[in-house]
């Protein structure tokens, strides 16, 4: 008698063929990523490149930690942003001042994380980690910023949205002046109408020559809320056009939240039905059992209403360092996933903002006030 095979028995035999020295990297990750971690950045790239990367999927892409500084806005993020598949970016702004040394020419340098940063010190060199690079690039960098800040079109208040995308203008001139190609994410985003967001604008060197102009009264001034509504407004956008939202997450902390939070934002406190964003990929080193956001499961995201309970197989963590993962999922997408029509939606804005806007006032009560829900006091 032969006995019925378990449910758990299912899945694909492990017994890969040998590695060859010749298999490109999707290969690698579809023949030989089989378990573990491997196995989660395997049935992540598998659900960006069949799900996530879908034509009528709108894709939010998130970045914290030193990566720009690392290479990879350069050699994964503006290839992304070219194939069509990131549709809007939150970011600190610390990735993207960095990201602006690539778009001005200035060099960062492979070093090792064991050297005497009291010499460096007196050598004017500064180092994250392993790069170094020297202290008149951040210099060189400020003094562009202040110099772009004097302009007329940034003596308004924005939205870090229209903040950025003037700004990639200005770099993007630089690239074509120093014939560098296409080097920087806020150039690329500026000539593919990606918006680029930054949750916490006041945290970077960006945000520090920003307030160091309002100190002489010039300059931009930021309008965060704007951001809040304009991050919700692209995600209610996708819904509402019976499209999907997808967000792929890198590191975690405030660029996270900040994107998550749309579904909060158009359910909890604008009061219109939703259920959360579809499509999950997270890449982080942390771990959950802290409390911290950045290891926070995409199951803990459900109770919050940032993720569509009903979408949660639809969703992988990685743990696993971003510089590792970042350029695998790039190579996978581009090998696996044909490219995608441009959205721009940094030029659909307006209307995007003005539909979220109209569907509020829809629900208010008639006396402007914010409609009672059930357990409020």
């Amino acid at each position: 008698m032969v006995k019925k095979s378990s449910r758990y028995l299912r899945g694909a035999r492990i017994l890969p063929p040998p590695v060859s020295g010749k298999d490109g990297a999707a290969d690698l990750v579809d023949r030989f990523f089989l378990a573990y971690n491997a196995g989660r950045l395997r049935e992540g790239a598998r659900l960006l490149a069949e799900k996530m990367l879908r034509p009528g999927v709108t894709v939010g892409l998130s970045l914290s930690g030193a990566l720009t500084p690392a290479g990879l806005g350069v050699s994964c993020v503006v290839p992304l942003i070219k194939a069509g598949f990131v549709d809007w970016i939150v970011s600190t702004g610390a990735n993207l001042y960095h990201d602006v040394h690539f778009g001005l020419g200035l060099s960062m340098h492979a070093g090792s994380p064991f050297l005497d940063d009291r010499i460096m010190r007196a050598e004017r060199v500064v180092r994250i980690y392993d790069i170094l690079f020297s202290f008149d690039v951040l210099l060189d960098t400020d003094a562009f910023f202040r110099t772009v800040l004097e302009a007329e079109e940034f003596q308004a208040e924005m939205g870090t949205a229209e903040f950025h995308y003037r700004l990639g203008r200005y770099v993007a001139r630089r690239e074509k002046a120093l014939r560098l190609g296409e080097v920087s994410i806020l150039a690329a985003a500026h000539r593919y109408g990606v918006p680029v967001y930054t949750s916490s604008p006041g945290d970077s060197s960006i945000g520090m020559n920003v307030a160091a102009m309002r100190i002489l009264g010039r300059g931009v001034r930021i309008d965060v809320s704007a951001d809040v509504n304009e991050t919700a407004a692209i995600v209610h956008g996708a819904k509402k056009r019976k499209g999907r939202s997808a967000v792929w997450i890198f590191g975690g902390g405030s660029p996270k939240n900040f994107m998550l939070q749309t579904e909060p934002q158009i359910q909890e406190i604008l009061g219109i039905p939703e259920k959360g964003h579809d499509y999950f990929l997270q890449v982080t080193d942390a771990r959950p059992d802290t409390g911290g956001l950045s290891g926070a499961t995409p199951s803990e995201a459900v109770s919050w209403g940032k993720v569509d309970p009903d979408r949660l197989p639809d969703s992988v963590v990685c743990y696993l360092d971003s510089t590792v993962a970042m350029p695998l999922l790039t190579a996978y997408a581009l090998a696996r996933a044909g490219k995608r029509p441009l959205k721009r939606l940094y030029e659909q804005r307006p209307k995007l903002l003005s539909d979220l806007e109209k569907e509020f006032h829809r629900r208010l009560g008639g006396d402007g006030k914010f409609p009672q829900r059930s357990g409020a006091r």
